[in-house]
């Protein structure tokens, strides 16, 4: 069967400028699926009293469909090279379609258990779409697509926590999973329609692409060096957001979570700053986006140490514009990043995006523990210093003589 133009020029190397409509439908297609990993957080509550399961055992629902997440960017991630990624993508939105439509019906909690984690394996389909796009878009234009689709799958993720919370306490816990199935189906429907085929860049078997993963590592210093400063970015970026609903929780403030939610929708203002970031890494470098993500990222965190000092209003206002901040600082980088990262081997952008995505969850997971610890026995002004020191630490890592460098 003749491939579409669009599929066409994509096989044959032939870069033209990507359509809005197709930046837009590659950025709803990383959202939807990402957002699947968060419906439940807001209705572990409901969710337990209705099927008659512990606090326990509800909540393991999100560290299985995290654990998921993790184990599907490591080891189904990399495929991206070796297959045609759009008959990757529709596979696992079909997949994730059935696990999200099996969590609305399931009857007991052992069902929703197993459900969560293929929930998690399967949502790793953005991690697709992403590479996809910088397959897609001419390398004049990399940044901008990447940013625009990161901008899709960031507020995925900021705003999934919202809407669940809403369509639950409007039409119950199930309904949630019964819409999130049907957009997922959706979205796979108009990516059959409107994704043309890729062309794989690798021969290598299932386990040698695993076992290259490390030699990427060794092999590229831009690579590693994108790979560390993201992973510690991501340990104060997860310490404040795992700790803030406890922190506000307590004096002065005895705040509910409906309150600690809504910060997310400040993280997600900051999200819309990633096409920006996009743009400004095609039009001054990459290298030069991420020395003023980390940078922003640093100094919005290190206002934080003026809370004690402020009535309690105005210390939410900081937290609120702190978040912002930091939040549009974090995204810049990563889209600076995965600039840098789909710039060193084109044949390898999936293993390449897997490798850079492993390590800021290994950030995210050391972060939510560590901070949960220093707040504990510290206290919040110890999340401040945490935060603010793995944001210095990774504006050093890019300006460092060896980041200037391609390679």
């Amino acid at each position: 069967m003749a491939l579409p133009p669009q599929a066409q020029a994509t096989s044959s190397g032939d870069t033209a400028p990507l359509s809005r409509r197709l930046r837009l439908l590659l950025a709803a297609s990383a959202g939807l699926p990402v957002a699947a990993l968060y419906y439940a957080q807001p209705m572990l509550g409901v969710m337990g009293a209705s099927i008659g399961a512990s606090d326990t055992a509800v909540g393991l629902l999100p560290t299985l469909t995290q654990l998921g997440y993790a184990l599907g960017i490591l080891l189904l991630t990399p495929l991206g090279d070796r297959f045609d990624r759009r008959r990757i993508i529709l596979i696992k939105a079909a997949l994730l379609s059935v696990a999200l439509l099996l969590s609305g019906l399931a009857p007991s909690i052992g069902l929703l258990l197993v459900v969560s984690f293929a929930v998690g394996l399967t949502a790793t389909m953005a991690q697709d779409i992403v590479p996809a796009a910088a397959a897609l878009a001419p390398e004049r234009e990399r940044g901008k697509t990447v940013g625009t689709v990161m901008t899709g799958l960031l507020l995925g993720i900021l705003l999934s926590r919202v809407v669940s919370g809403v369509v639950a306490e409007h039409f119950g816990w199930r309904a949630m999973y019964l819409i999130a199935a049907a957009s997922v189906a959706l979205s796979g429907l108009v990516a059959w329609r409107g994704l043309p085929r890729f062309r794989p860049t690798s021969t290598l078997s299932y386990g040698a692409l695993l076992g290259s993963l490390a030699s990427l590592w060794r092999r590229y210093g831009a690579l590693r060096r994108a790979a560390l400063a993201q992973g510690l970015l991501s340990v104060g970026f997860s310490a404040f957001w795992s700790t803030l609903a406890v922190m506000l929780h307590g004096a002065p403030f005895h705040l509910g979570s409906a309150a600690a939610g809504a910060f997310g929708l400040a993280g997600a203002a900051g999200a819309l700053g990633a096409p920006v970031a996009g743009r400004l890494s095609d039009r001054f470098g990459p290298e030069v986006v991420t020395r003023l993500g980390a940078g922003l990222t640093a100094i919005a965190f290190a206002t934080l140490f003026a809370t004690p000092w402020l009535e309690p209003d105005a210390r939410l206002w900081l937290l609120a514009g702190s978040a912002i901040g930091f939040d549009l600082g974090v995204q810049m980088t990563l889209v600076a990043h995965q600039t840098i990262v789909f710039g060193i081997d084109p044949a390898a952008r999936s293993r390449l995006n897997a490798v850079l995505f492993v390590t800021m969850f290994i950030g995210m997971a050391v972060g939510a523990a560590s901070g949960s610890l220093v707040l504990a026995r510290w206290g919040w002004g110890a999340v401040t210093v945490l935060a603010t020191t793995s944001a210095v630490a990774a504006l050093l890592v890019r300006l460092a003589p060896g980041a200037r460098t391609a390679r």
